[in-house]
């Protein structure tokens, strides 16, 4: 079983006050046949207990994968997922939204989870990136605080027009806030669908592809359950939102939830794109300059 990582800043205490925190909403949750296809894995993405579960499946042939039918500008998403148990090195599980896959050019958006297999034992590392125009080079990386592979956690997508905010069961990990005026490009002219894939990376994904994945585990299963998504849905060339539009269309992060994001970052944030000075020599990104301002 995977161990989760603990540093010893993060005291106990500080965890139960942000678990307290969290308090779930009343969703009336979606049901996977009546919300999604299943796009690649011949037979490997399966949909089970009347739509209420899918489960994603690898082995050395193929991987799988499924996209939502409704395409999105604007929304807030959720997803529970039980990662990959075990010794997941190579494997990557992705969840994220996108233009659709088949109209991409070279000015496409993107909004990204990643969860990096590792040996057992070893942490999942959850990769997060935002592609404006095209263009991603927004990395951020970090430890979870439990062990994602022993039970269901929400992963959440807050994407309105001022910022895009990255939870885990709640607590904010990440905010990429909207500075068009700076001249940052943020994405807000394209509809994407939801997407999500198991697949083969071990070229990359584990110590930078240094740790292969061992075929013998195979095959590895994901599991997803309780999608809910509160978004303005893309119809016949216009925009459709939802009766609630008005609790997430503005929202912005709280004093509390800001002290919640810090606590993450400070204590389990492996990697930060605004912080790799080798990477970008000429100087860091324009919105890392001011992220700690605006």
């Amino acid at each position: 079983m995977a161990a989760f990582h603990s540093p010893s800043t993060a005291s106990f205490g500080m965890v139960l006050l942000l678990l307290i925190g969290f308090s779930m909403a009343a969703f009336a949750y979606g049901n996977f046949y009546h919300n999604f296809d299943v796009v690649w894995g011949d037979g490997r993405a399966v949909i089970q207990e009347g739509g209420d579960l899918l489960t994603l499946s690898l082995d050395k042939t193929s991987g799988s994968g499924f996209q939502s039918k409704d395409e999105y500008l604007y929304g807030k998403i959720d997803m529970q997922l039980k990662l990959v148990p075990g010794n997941s090195a190579g494997t990557v599980t992705a969840y994220y939204v996108s233009l659709q896959l088949s109209s991409k050019g070279e000015a496409w958006d993107e909004i990204d989870f990643e969860f990096l297999g590792n040996l057992s034992g070893q942490p999942y590392i959850l990769h997060t990136n935002v592609f404006c125009q095209g263009k991603g080079n927004r990395e951020q990386q970090f430890y979870l605080w439990f062990d994602p592979t022993a039970d269901f956690h929400t992963y959440s997508i807050l994407w309105n027009p001022e910022r895009i905010v990255f939870s885990v069961d709640g607590i904010p990990i990440r905010e990429f806030k909207n500075l068009e005026f700076l001249g940052v490009p943020f994405p807000k002219n394209q509809k994407m669908r939801l997407y999500s894939t198991l697949w083969n990376a071990d070229d990359w994904a584990t110590r930078g592809g240094l740790v292969k994945t061992d075929w013998s585990q195979a095959p590895f299963k994901a599991s997803y359950r309780n999608f809910n998504a509160d978004a303005c849905v893309w119809s016949s060339g216009s925009s459709y939102c939802s009766s609630n539009k008005n609790a997430w269309f503005w929202e912005e992060l709280n004093f509390a939830k800001k002290g919640q994001m810090k606590w993450v970052q400070n204590n389990y944030m492996v990697y930060n794109y605004c912080e790799d000075t080798k990477r970008f020599p000429q100087g860091l990104p324009t919105e890392c300059t001011f992220a700690g301002i605006l």
